[in-house]
């Protein structure tokens, strides 16, 4: 069995503190032979909608190439980026990309809503109701799919990431069924154009996409899928792959995508 992590966050996330030779160490231990970093970049400041107007890429190719000469090959590193909320500013996240460093693997993902609900940050929802609470979905769905049709990454990230907030911060019960076409257009502007999803097994807890939608993106001839941790400490690297793994098999998959130089690489599931 093939393991790779391809979402890992280091200190050079603004929400994350381990080194990324700590985050490399804890994979080692684990057994596995790949892991993907992928910090933070966004077009907006971390937390807020106030526009970041440059990225600095320094400290990030500095600290990958300190943990490669760290580790040397006891595992395969790669570097990829999590683009955040680009729909609130493409032309500055293009340009932001135009002055990165080669890099391996691109998510693209949504933290935060629209502007027409003032660009509420996911991780501090607090709906009053399911009816709020279902409004929210839908927005964040229009919002991906801006990305979606965007489309500079290789895999749409966590689809169904509200639902961490919602329902294990929150203890709300809510889900995206009703939200099927929504989704199902999603899937069918990214497919044709290459572009795949994350299978994020959410630290253990309920995946993020679960079997339902899996089904479905495999069922509209979906077949690029990297698992990911979404790991921001080295506990949580690798937490859960292998129960990835024999989800995505039961869901029709036959192998899952890692990535280098943007193109995806097969491993068997």
């Amino acid at each position: 069995m093939y393991l790779a992590d391809y979402h890992v966050h280091s200190r050079v996330s603004p929400d994350a503190s381990a080194s990324m030779q700590e985050m490399a160490e804890a994979a080692i231990r684990l057994g596995f032979q790949e892991i993907c970093f992928t910090d933070h970049v966004e077009p907006i400041r971390f937390g807020t909608t106030e526009p970041r107007e440059a990225y600095d890429w320094a400290p990030m190719t500095a600290e990958f190439h300190a943990a490669r000469a760290a580790v040397g090959d006891r595992i395969t590193l790669r570097l990829g980026a999590e683009l955040g909320d680009a729909v609130w500013g493409i032309g500055r996240m293009e340009a932001m990309l135009a002055e990165a460093p080669p890099l391996d693997f691109l998510i693209g993902s949504i933290h935060t809503l629209s502007e027409k609900m003032e660009g509420r940050d996911l991780y501090f929802l607090t709906p009053r109701d399911e009816q709020e609470a279902r409004a929210c979905l839908a927005d964040y769905l229009g919002q991906v799919r801006k990305l979606a049709e965007w489309g500079r990454f290789q895999v749409l990230g966590h689809l169904t990431l509200p639902l961490r907030y919602l329902n294990e911060n929150r203890g709300m019960h809510v889900s995206f069924d009703g939200f099927e076409e929504e989704i199902a257009e999603i899937f069918r502007i990214i497919i044709p154009k290459g572009i795949g999803i994350e299978l994020n097994t959410n630290r253990g807890n309920t995946p993020l996409p679960d079997e339902k939608w899996l089904r479905l993106y495999r069922s509209l001839g979906g077949e690029i899928v990297t698992l990911g941790t979404d790991a921001h400490t080295p506990g949580f690297v690798g937490c859960a792959v292998r129960e990835g793994q024999a989800l995505l098999r039961a869901c029709g998959f036959r192998r899952f995508a890692a990535f280098r130089q943007g193109k995806p690489v097969w491993h068997e599931l």
